[in-house]
């Protein structure tokens, strides 16, 4: 499916990469990506992330199942799809030898259109390092010069693999605000990354990966919304949790002490909480350090991982 006047610009139906002794590194996932979005996807090591990309990159034929990137299949049509893409992998693997403005002048004649190398060093803030040797760069101004030669091709759809790594928070905060920028121009997406922040801050929708199969997807806030809610208190001397209101009529579904210190989970955060307040006032005490919150996306990463875990130690049982 050509992309012009289609919602979606990567396309992926129950895909499977099987590498040498049968290990199946990808499982059977699908998912898709729409135009001017973009799309993270999350997992530990080993779950997946990079195995999924490169065949999206068109560096490998899938196992199993399909892909269209552009409406094209980016291993047999590569001579297609290349030319409107971007990649930044996790080594750029460039010549240490060379300046900063030699390797992206090199790298820019084997694009077609390319940036001007000052405009393209510019946007990743490198102007000031055109004349130093990449052996000379930090890791972070590294990764920056391979983002910067993925942009060199004004790309459709930019492919970042785990893009701000030895990047510090300044260096970070700027490429999110890139990658938003470009996303905002009509850029497509597709990050994978380690950074819970990252994605939270940057990703339209994710997909979680575990063991080579999607576990969740949808919107950070869609993602998040399937976990439990969070209120922790300490309660004053001579108070203990029995003395709480049955914690089931409250909306907890899970709760643990330490000391005097109480973290409850709820999924009705609000009903909970007014009914904690509402006993409070009643009984006429201060809950200290009293701290209310919707689950963080690492809250939900790490909750998903937990059951997934759980799920396979069963089937492998069974």
């Amino acid at each position: 499916m050509e992309a012009n006047g289609h919602e979606h610009v990567i396309e992926v139906t129950d895909l499977r990469r099987v590498y040498g002794g049968g290990f199946e590194a990808v499982r059977g996932i699908t998912f898709s990506v729409r135009r001017g979005e973009i799309f993270a996807l999350l997992g530990t090591n080993g779950a997946g992330k990079t195995s999924t990309v490169e065949l999206l990159e068109g560096l490998a034929a899938p196992a199993d199942g399909r892909v269209r990137v552009l409406g094209h299949d980016p291993y047999t049509d590569r001579a297609a799809v290349r030319p409107r893409t971007g990649v930044m992998l996790q080594e750029g693997g460039f010549p240490s030898e060379l300046t900063v403005a030699e390797t992206a002048r090199m790298w820019a004649g084997c694009v077609s259109g390319a940036r001007p190398v000052p405009e393209t060093l510019a946007l990743v803030g490198l102007e000031s390092k055109a004349g130093v040797r990449v052996k000379q760069l930090s890791g972070g101004e590294r990764r920056r010069l391979d983002l910067a030669l993925a942009l060199l091709g004004r790309p459709e759809v930019l492919f970042l693999d785990e893009p701000t790594t030895g990047l510090d928070a300044e260096g970070r905060r700027d490429t999110w605000e890139l990658v938003s920028a470009l996303r905002d121009g009509g850029t497509t997406v597709l990050l994978t990354t380690h950074y819970l922040e990252e994605a939270e801050h940057l990703a339209d929708r994710l997909a979680i990966l575990h063991e080579g199969r999607i576990a969740a997807t949808g919107t950070p806030a869609e993602v998040t919304a399937a976990q439990p809610s969070r209120i922790t208190f300490e309660l004053p001397d001579g108070y203990f949790v029995g003395d709480l209101p049955p914690l089931g009529e409250l909306g907890v579904c899970e709760h643990e002490t330490e000391g005097r210190l109480v973290r409850l989970r709820t999924r009705e955060l609000q009903r909970t909480a007014t009914a904690l307040l509402v006993w409070a006032e009643r009984a006429g005490i201060e809950l200290g350090r009293l701290d209310m919150r919707s689950a963080s996306l690492e809250e939900a990463f790490l909750g998903i991982a937990r059951a997934a875990s759980a799920t396979d130690v069963r089937e492998y049982a069974a």
